[in-house]
């Protein structure tokens, strides 16, 4: 029997690329392990999952054993990755035993970023990665009515507008001076911030929790400010960072994420990487559409048909329904200005980055403008040509 191609991960990334891959090749083995259940979910969905109504078990899509099934397919649940022996193209499991393997595609993600905050609460604040921490999230929020969010990018927006749903008023921080500060430009961040605070969330903007103090069953956050903050619970929401460890100790090169090429090869032969743990000419991108892209070109590479990874503009949508917004950022080191106007309807902001050239390299979309998405994204250049 040939050795398998196996892959480490069971999110998006690890899912999609053995679907992607069974299109082509329904004979070669596939063995997924993964750290948790198994089970297929949209990690997208764990930060509006209360307004729709959702639950861990609900969020749940399809159990492992019917994907298993489907993709004909050894999956592995619960399972530790002690290591991996490269040359000898063995995967080496918590547990001692070791797997050898044609090709290994690492799909790790990312882990949430702990931030330096003093105090005997601080190791009670929350963060929601996975389907397991959403459970253990849900189980806290009985007799919730406060909650400070730690972070004001665009998963810690989500979940601010998200808890409105369940009646629990979030109090928003970030050092940054508006929402999303790194994807949106002033006037339209401001124009986000007034319409979230108006369906109840509330932002301490500019500034940054210091401590996290225990007070009963309650907490007690104190700002760099001096204000004390009383709350029920804690979220931090303040970024990922990617799993390298585990590529870094076998020797492979890691920079901010687990250094691949437009092939998705890392530095090791017969290794590859892919989602929110990998990068590609300096990206870390942990979006849905760049890991469908990635998964569907190493799929048709493992299966004979060498494709390299291409980017096409990547728009994407920011599930607060308080204010509609989509964006798709220019390029780190692009040259240019942004344009920004009000739609005629006064209901929406339309913002496009324009370069030193006058080509559109990027825009942002809030309220009803949103509607102009499909329009302008025709007019975006590549993120990868």
């Amino acid at each position: 029997m040939n050795p398998p191609i196996v892959i480490v991960g069971s999110g998006l990334a690890g899912y999609t690329f053995a679907r992607e891959f069974r299109k082509h090749d329904r004979d070669t083995p596939l063995v997924v392990f993964s750290r948790d259940a198994a089970d297929f979910y949209s990690k997208p969905m764990l930060s509006n999952a209360f307004s729709g109504h959702k639950t861990a078990a609900t969020l749940v899509m399809k159990p492992a054993a019917r994907i298993a099934e489907e993709l004909h397919a050894d999956i592995r649940p619960r399972a530790t990755i002690a290591g991996i022996e490269t040359a000898a193209q063995e995967l080496v499991l918590a547990d001692g035993n070791r797997i050898a393997y044609r090709d290994l595609v690492l799909g790790l993600g990312a882990d949430p970023i702990r931030l330096p905050i003093a105090g005997d609460g601080a190791a009670d604040i929350l963060s929601v990665n996975d389907l397991d921490d959403f459970a253990r999230f849900a189980e806290r929020l009985e007799g919730v009515e406060r909650m400070v969010v730690l972070g004001a990018g665009l998963i810690g927006c989500e979940f601010a507008n998200d808890l409105l749903a369940r009646n629990v008023v979030p109090t928003v921080i970030d050092i940054a001076d508006q929402p999303l500060g790194r994807l949106l430009p002033p006037q339209a961040g401001q124009w986000m911030r007034a319409r979230l605070e108006a369906a109840g969330v509330a932002f301490r903007m500019g500034n940054s929790a210091t401590s996290v103090e225990r007070a009963g069953t309650k907490y007690r956050v104190t700002l760099a400010d001096g204000e004390v903050l009383e709350t029920d619970l804690v979220l931090s929401a303040v970024g990922l960072r990617p799993r390298t460890e585990l590529a870094k100790a076998a020797g492979l090169v890691t920079n901010r994420g687990i250094v691949i090429n437009r092939m998705l090869e890392t530095t090791v032969s017969h290794i590859y990487a892919l989602g929110d743990c990998a990068e590609v000419e300096g990206l870390v991108l942990p979006f849905v559409m760049p890991i469908m892209n990635q998964a569907r070109a190493l799929a048709a590479t493992l299966a004979g048909k060498p494709t390299p990874l291409t980017y096409p503009p990547m728009p994407v949508v920011v599930k607060t329904p308080a204010c509609p917004t989509v964006v798709c950022p220019p390029a780190p080191n692009a040259q240019g200005s942004w344009q920004i106007g009000a739609t005629d309807d006064g209901g929406g902001i339309e913002a496009i980055y324009v370069g030193d050239d006058e080509t559109s390299l990027g825009f942002a979309l809030l309220g009803t403008a949103t509607a102009r998405k499909q329009a302008l994204t025709t007019r975006m250049p590549a993120v990868l040509s």
